[in-house]
């Protein structure tokens, strides 16, 4: 998936399955990824060196941040600044001041921010702070992500605050929105004490752990007002062999509760798949693809333009926990999703190949 695109070392948005009008299958690269390329460093570090550069198109991981580093003048976009700076902190590359002055003139204080984009921006502070005096803007950081929090549920909401989504969708948070958060938080109590951080990331992990499916599923849609699910599919493939674990194991590393037991049921559903079993209890299509080295991202419904989702969100809106059931039974989660980025292997080494939990 690496590709240097214009002299610039990234790597690709995405790789599909294709069929050729011959009926040839491939895999071919699609766009390019800042933000795929920052979380593959950030995985990659952790490779032993001539590994790393064999990912990174030669590249140690240190002077693949740095390269992402020198990218920033002309990057406004706060999430991929976030995963420079965190990939570039990981490093310990000298360039990490650069790249902490242009995360703090992208973060304007006050404003509304996507809660995933506020928690790379935790993490990547967490991760500066033995390396530069970042006090000031890390607590900011942990004061917004927690204010994030409404009512009694543990679960984060899809922004930080109003203004960037309809009102109508407020209340619908996915499932990034959860282990991001969790993970930020750990991370930030891992650094220095700070028991309400690990707190509402132990209540954040319980939840969803314990609204997991039968088959292992990690469930896609929230209502964070009441921490139930809207709407469960699609079930992504990073999210079970990658994103629930880099951030439970991140938890159990800062002392917080041990989800092993969830881990392993997600993992089993990407080699089990239940939503494409057979009567043999074989799926008919593998996710897990040697072949063409990639996991194949989802399985989804195929409802035509996310109808169940949109269906589920405005009833969800209107009465909290209204499910209706029927269609389950008329759009059945029996599409797979061929395709394949960047950022699904690169959390996939980070979960892996990190702390003691692993």
């Amino acid at each position: 998936m690496y590709v240097a695109d214009g002299g610039d070392s990234t790597f690709v948005f995405t790789r599909v399955g294709t069929v050729s009008p011959a009926g040839t299958r491939s895999v071919e690269r699609r766009g390019t990824s800042t933000r795929y390329a920052a979380i593959t460093a950030l995985g990659a570090r952790l490779l032993p060196e001539d590994r790393q550069r064999a990912v990174l198109g030669g590249h140690t991981a240190a002077e693949f941040a740095g390269l992402l580093v020198e990218r920033l003048p002309r990057i406004t976009d706060l999430g991929d600044a976030a995963l420079i700076t965190w990939a570039a902190a990981d490093t310990e590359h000298p360039k990490l001041p650069d790249a902490l002055a242009r995360l703090s003139a992208l973060d304007v204080p006050g404003r509304p921010r996507y809660t995933v984009e506020a928690a790379w921006v935790l993490s990547a502070l967490a991760a500066a702070r033995a390396a530069a005096d970042v006090e000031d803007r890390l607590a900011a950081a942990r004061d917004r992500l927690l204010g994030a929090l409404t009512g009694t549920s543990p679960l984060f909401p899809h922004a930080t605050a109003p203004g960037l989504l309809p009102h109508y969708r407020a209340h619908v948070a996915c499932f990034a929105d959860q282990t991001y958060p969790l993970q930020a938080l750990a991370r930030l109590h891992a650094t220095a004490p700070d028991p309400v951080a690990l707190q509402a990331a132990d209540a954040c992990a319980a939840r969803i752990c314990e609204l997991q499916g039968d088959g292992g599923q990690w469930w896609w849609h929230y209502d964070a007002r009441t921490g139930r699910v809207i709407e469960g599919y699609p079930v992504y493939s990073v999210h079970q062999h990658a994103m629930a674990p880099t951030a439970l194991f991140d938890l159990a590393d800062a002392g917080g509760t041990d989800h092993r037991a969830a881990i392993r049921r997600g993992l089993r559903w990407m080699a089990e798949v239940p939503e494409l079993a057979g009567p043999d209890g074989v799926p008919r299509e593998p996710l897990i693809r040697e072949d063409y080295a990639v996991t194949w991202r989802k399985v989804y419904r195929g409802d035509p333009a996310k109808a169940v989702r949109a269906a589920r969100g405005l009833a969800a809106r209107v009465v909290p926990g209204a499910r209706l059931t029927p269609l389950d039974r008329v759009f059945r989660p029996l599409a797979v999703d061929r395709e394949c980025r960047p950022y699904e292997f690169g959390w996939l080494l980070h979960a892996w190949l990190g702390g003691p939990a692993r």
